[in-house]
This record gives C-alpha cells, structure tokens and sequence, in this order.
C-alpha cells in the first residue's frame, strides 16, 4: 500500500507538471526576496522582569528564591523595607524573561511588540502585568522600556489533583509592550555604494542579479564581490531610498536551483525539489517485520499439595520477511518522472528514505541528499 508520503510527492509531480515553460529553470523573483541591504537589519533585545497580579499561579518562593530578590529589590526602590532574613511568600507575581527585536530604524518613541517567558515554577501566566524592564542589547545598553498586560493566548483549570490546559500558559505577547528609547546608528545610505547580500549562497545568482540590475540602470554599476554579496554604486544626484526601492522591486529570472533531497529521518518527511534526475538503475526492497505477543498462562498445583496457583506468560514470536523482488528503475529527467518512478516502488515513507540513501551511494540519483 502507497503512503501518504508518496501520494504527497504524486501531488507536487502534477503541480511542477502544470507549471509553464519558463519555471523549468528557476522562474523569476523580485531582489527583494532574494537579498537584503547590508547593515539594514534587526537587533535582538533582552531583559528580566516581574509579572505581577497573577491569580494564585505564579513561582514557589520557597522553591524560586530569586523572584523573591526581585519583589524585595523592587520594593526597596518605593521606600518599603523588609526585616533581614524575610523573604516574601507571594503566589502573584512570576519572574521571567523579555525578548524583543528592534526594527532597523527604529526611532526613540516608536513601539514593538514583546514576548514574555516565565523564568520560574509559574503554572500560567495569565491575566499578569509586566512591571517597568529594561531591555538591552549585545553591548549591554538600554535601547527600550518593555511594561503592559499579557496577551495569553491559552487558558487551564486545576482541582483535586485534576487539570486541563489548552494551549502554553507560560509565554505570551504584549503587542507595542515597549518603547523605543535609543536609536541604533546606521550608516548603510552613507557610502557611495550599497551591499545586496544574497539569502542563499550562489554565484549563478549573485551574476543574474548584477545583470538584470546593470540592464536596468544601463551601465556597469553592479559587480557581484562572490556568491553572497552584489555591490551596486549609487548615482551621483537622486533620492538613494528611491533608488533602493527600485532595484528591490526589480524581478531577476533565475537558474534552476541545485538538485537536492530532503530527508526528516525523525518525521519520514521526503522533499523533491524540481531539479532532481534518476539514472538507471534496479532496486530490490524486501521488508522484514517482528511480531511479539505474549498469552497469559495459568498453572494449577495438585491438589493438598500446598502449592500456589501461578500466571505466568507465554510468548510467541513470528518473524515475516518480505519478498523483496528485483524491481527497475528507468532513467528519469523530470520531477513526474522521478516521483512516477518511485511510486512504482512501493515502498512506505520509511522504506523511501533507505532507498534513496542506496541509489545515492550507488551514483544513480542526481542530487545532494540532505538529513535533517
């Protein structure tokens, strides 16, 4: 019986199939997509906090003694004074962790959104309040101020030893939490030239998207540096956020990407891109199954014999192999062809993942094979 696996990869056959002459090789795709500008990126922020007003769920104080340090050190900053060697037992307030990503930009007063993680022993952090948090960058600097109510998006109940959740109660959002405090400098329109960075490594594409960028500017202003970075040259006069936002939108007809398999060895996930090709070869999988079952026995003593009635289990093993005939495998150059092929195999999205390691190692598959 086919799997769901290879009636999925007879699906994407048709799909490739009903695409036109031009997506044979690698179709079309804007710079955009392709490529960011260097230097214009996102910077990662980090901060601790106390989420207050939490019903009944919040850390253990006995069990998380650095949220009771916090409440104390928190306290201290209002004047309120706790006596040496008191710690607060308190069940509404959790220490955790705020993350945020600060746009390229960024201008002090603009808002971003935030997510908070419990740090403790917290059962939920529903309904909560974030307290006042500084967030910091890499260079240990406050570039924002994160405070508001969180945004969980699950809910639970407890009793008598029972409980139910639905979703994660320990994470959750504050949509414009923070507020930018510091800009990040960034001179990425400063110098005469500007830097495409290529998402994927690869030279065909790093030389398609210089010639479709000096097509459209008619002259030499874009040299690809490697397979990563294309350098373009900034004219003399004009806006340079115009001029970026011309080549972004400017659509680059592409190579066929490299053959490659992609093989989940956790999940039985195959992936067959476009540009995978099959020699001839011939295949002979056989599948070999163990079955183990256990019957329960009762022994009996004789009677006035003093002995005990025992169960005891009895197993049986049975071991099937298949027939694993020698099957062929035509030469195959395109993706309904590859995927016609493999179907006539047979085999489950396990069985798959073997045979395509076998005609990898045996030259007759024509792609990368990668195991994630």
């Amino acid at each position: 019986m086919r799997s769901l696996l290879v009636s999925l990869l007879a699906g994407c056959a048709l799909a490739f199939g009903a695409l036109p002459a031009t997506a044979a090789g690698g179709g079309s795709e804007r710079i955009r997509d392709l490529a960011t500008v260097a230097g214009v990126r996102v910077n990662q922020l980090i901060g601790y906090g106390v989420v207050v007003g939490l019903d009944g769920s919040g850390d253990a104080a006995t069990q998380v003694q650095f949220t009771g340090q916090s409440v104390q050190s928190l306290l201290s900053q209002f004047g309120v004074t706790l006596p040496p060697g008191v710690t607060p037992q308190m069940k509404n307030v959790a220490a955790v962790m705020v993350t945020a990503a600060l746009p390229a930009y960024a201008q002090p007063g603009q808002q971003i959104d935030i997510t908070v993680s419990s740090l403790g022993n917290a059962r939920s952090l529903r309904g909560g309040t974030l307290l006042l948090t500084p967030l910091r960058g890499a260079d240990s600097q406050v570039y924002a101020m994160a405070q508001g109510n969180l945004v969980i998006g699950g809910a639970g109940a407890a009793a008598g030893g029972s409980k139910v959740a639905i979703n994660h109660l320990l994470a959750g959002r504050i949509p414009g939490g923070a507020t930018v405090e510091r800009a990040v400098a960034n001179a990425a329109l400063e110098s005469d030239v500007i830097h495409l960075e290529l998402n994927q490594t690869d030279f065909s594409t790093a030389r398609l998207v210089a010639e479709a960028i000096n097509r459209h500017l008619g002259g030499e202003q874009a040299q690809p540096l490697d397979a990563r970075v294309v350098q373009v040259r900034f004219p003399g006069q004009g806006s340079r956020v115009r001029f970026i936002a011309e080549l972004e939108n400017l659509e680059v007809a592409l190579a066929a990407p490299p053959a490659r398999v992609i093989v989940n060895a956790r999940t039985g996930s195959v992936v067959i891109n476009q540009s995978v090709r099959l020699g001839a070869s011939a295949v002979a999988h056989g599948s070999l199954s163990v079955t183990v079952s256990s019957t329960p026995v009762v022994s009996q003593p004789a009677p006035l014999s003093g002995g005990q009635t025992v169960v005891t289990e009895k197993a049986d093993i049975r071991i099937q192999q298949g027939s694993g005939a020698l099957m062929e495998v035509p030469a195959s150059a395109d993706l309904a062809e590859v995927v016609k092929a493999l179907n006539a195999l047979g085999a489950s999205a396990q069985d798959l993942i073997g045979i395509l390691q076998a005609m990898k190692a045996a030259g007759a598959l024509k792609a990368d094979l990668e195991i994630i």
